[in-house]
């Protein structure tokens, strides 16, 4: 394994050309790794043949752990590839240009007043919830919340992963957080033979999820944010939502923003601030951007540095 991590290291330019490239766009559906996790995981899925809960709880992991074996493999293959090329492999890892232009798309379809397309457009890019009788406000909130999760799931972590094990680490990453994203479900049918893959995506996230709240919280301190409010809210109501890590960032951004994040049923962060509206997208896309930087910046320092923080 490299040991190099002076600031010139393979594995520190790795991570900015593969954040450069993603400024260029996702590749076609049929050449992406993360399409062909989810084609492994939907085949997978029609596959499972358990009854009871135990035996279904099984079989989930049992495919699980292939699919992990299979990724984090192949990831381990890519190891030995020039910079250059593992670079362009941790791009398509990586989703910062797809989730800012969503969230960005939504806004724009609000601001144009048309809560429809704001809609459409939440459902299919940002959110699983059903979308269709949600008000302006509340799509501006799901927009504030998917922007801040995915966050910290699709480019904090990962990037975290590639500059803790490399190419293996970021594969296995992103290949469980697919595995949640596809079967991590409370439904009748995925209940038992998802809880593996979404137990395993929580332990995963545990840390990045953490990190991205931290960078939050100092870009918070930046004007039209509020840097005290951001603090107090993530250490009150990070925990108020049923996942161990998706509280974490969203209670910092409600906080800094001066915002109720509120899902129907599940959760209420911060319930003394304000309720969303479109220009709070633009406001949360402007935070989004210098937490990202702060967190790239703490991945970049040398190895050496890390250790003694």
């Amino acid at each position: 394994m490299n040991t190099d991590f002076s600031f010139a290291a393979p594995r520190q330019r790795v991570m900015v050309l593969a954040l450069l490239l993603d400024a260029l766009g996702e590749p076609p559906t049929a050449l992406h790794p993360v399409g062909w996790m989810g084609t492994f995981l939907k085949r997978a899925r029609r596959t499972w043949r358990a009854s009871s809960p135990t035996a279904q709880r099984i079989e989930g992991a049992a495919w699980w752990s292939a699919g992990a074996l299979l990724a984090g493999g192949t990831g381990l293959a890519a190891a030995g590839l020039p910079w250059p090329l593992q670079g362009a492999l941790l791009k398509t890892l990586l989703a910062r240009r797809a989730l800012f232009a969503a969230a960005a798309q939504v806004a724009g379809a609000l601001e144009a007043g048309d809560l429809a397309a704001a809609r459409r457009t939440l459902a299919w890019h940002l959110v699983s919830r059903d979308t269709a009788e949600l008000s302006a406000s509340e799509v501006a909130a799901a927009t504030i919340e998917s922007l801040s999760e995915n966050l910290s799931d699709s480019v904090v972590a990962p990037l975290l992963a590639y500059r803790w094990g490399g190419p293996g680490a970021a594969a296995l990453y992103r290949y469980a957080n697919t595995a949640d994203a596809l079967w991590g479900y409370r439904t009748p049918e995925l209940e038992d033979a998802g809880k593996f893959a979404a137990r395993a995506d929580d332990a995963f996230n545990l840390l990045p999820s953490r990190l991205t709240a931290a960078c939050a919280v100092l870009a918070a301190w930046l004007p039209a944010t509020d840097g005290r409010a951001a603090w107090r809210v993530w250490r009150s109501d990070a925990r108020r939502t049923s996942s161990p890590n998706a509280g974490q960032p969203m209670s910092v951004f409600a906080g800094a923003l001066g915002l109720r994040l509120e899902k129907r049923g599940h959760y209420r962060l911060n319930a003394a601030g304000r309720s969303p509206d479109v220009s709070d997208i633009r406001r949360a896309l402007r935070l989004a951007r210098w937490t990202l930087a702060l967190a790239l910046g703490v991945l970049l320092l040398p190895a050496r540095v890390v250790g003694r923080a």
